[in-house]
């Protein structure tokens, strides 16, 4: 069993300038193969069926691995995996796309997609420090919570924080709710709203923390001090970080309350019916649309069936 532990990382500035140095490689790969990749289409296209040659991820990070030297010197500053990592989860977007699970790849955006995977082969782990390459030792907020062996690591920026994700690989693993179970033998409705978050059959009621409606006063406030900063400048840098660290907190907030409320079901019911919501027609409604996504109910539908599935 595989299993994910996302912890928040404590590097100094110059640990810092290093991951912004991977996630900039990162991007700039993904999008230089996603380019590659469709001007090969565009000539490919106009040839019959039977003459096509299409190019793989493994073609286009040898192509890359033969011209960086020259063309790229500043890939050659980083760890070889941030690069390279990137155009693999390219093919693996393509794969995605082919089978219908996905839209087409799109190009990745700075402060947006700042994130790079590492080999576990080239980290280190003890305690609550993790060793990278050409860094060495950042710490991290706590540890390592699973016991078995790191398979993949990737690192991945939200506003100004940097965040490590641990795949550890491990025998055997009961949830959280499960060992903490209090009452598996009851059934219980779950009605989702927006004045209430859900209201249970029995009358219980659990309202959500709104934290779009509390945290946008201050929001507005700072996009519009964003707007007036001159674009390039370093004083726009540091307000659309600050509008960054807003946008984080009220998410932050939002995935809270939801994560309580999921535990606290999953820990008290055996069985749990909850109504079906076309959420994506609901959004259609200008007039309800910033409270529902605010309430974020797929979101809860989506943590309370991954449950029923981990038990």
């Amino acid at each position: 069993m595989l299993l994910a532990h996302r912890i928040e990382l404590v590097p100094n500035k110059l640990q810092t300038s290093y991951l912004v140095d991977c996630a900039g490689c990162a991007r700039f790969a993904y999008n230089w193969a996603l380019t590659e990749w469709k001007n090969h289409w565009e000539k490919q296209k106009q040839l019959p069926k039977e003459q096509r040659k299409y190019v793989s991820e493994l073609d286009l990070r040898k192509r890359l691995n033969a011209i960086k030297r020259s063309e790229y010197p500043f890939l050659m500053e980083v760890t070889k995996y941030a690069p390279q990592e990137a155009i693999k989860q390219l093919g693996t977007a393509f794969k995605n796309f082919f089978k219908g699970r996905a839209k087409y790849p799109t190009y990745r955006k700075r402060y947006v997609d700042d994130r790079f995977t590492i080999g576990n082969d080239h980290i280190r782990v003890k305690g609550n420090r993790v060793r990278l390459p050409h860094v060495g030792w950042i710490k991290m907020r706590e540890a390592i919570r699973f016991a078995g062996s790191v398979q993949t690591v990737s690192i991945s920026r939200q506003a100004d924080r940097w965040f490590i994700s641990f795949g550890v690989k491990v025998d055997d693993h009961t949830p959280y709710f499960k060992q903490h179970a209090k009452n598996q033998g009851e059934v219980v409705g779950l009605d989702a709203g927006l004045t209430s978050l859900a209201v249970l059959s029995n009358g219980e009621k659990f309202d959500g923390p709104k934290s779009l409606r509390k945290g946008l006063k201050k929001l507005k406030k700072l996009q519009r001090a964003l707007s007036r900063k001159v674009k390039g400048s370093k004083n726009r840098l540091r307000a659309k970080m600050r509008v960054a660290r807003q946008h984080d907190r009220i998410a932050n907030i939002r995935k809270d309350a939801l994560h309580k409320l999921t535990s606290h079901l999953t820990d008290t019911y055996k069985i749990i019916c909850i109504e079906t919501l076309n959420v994506k027609g609901m959004m259609k409604n200008k007039h309800l649309a910033r409270s529902i996504a605010d309430a974020s109910l797929s979101e809860m539908k989506r943590q309370l069936i991954y449950a029923d599935k981990s038990n």
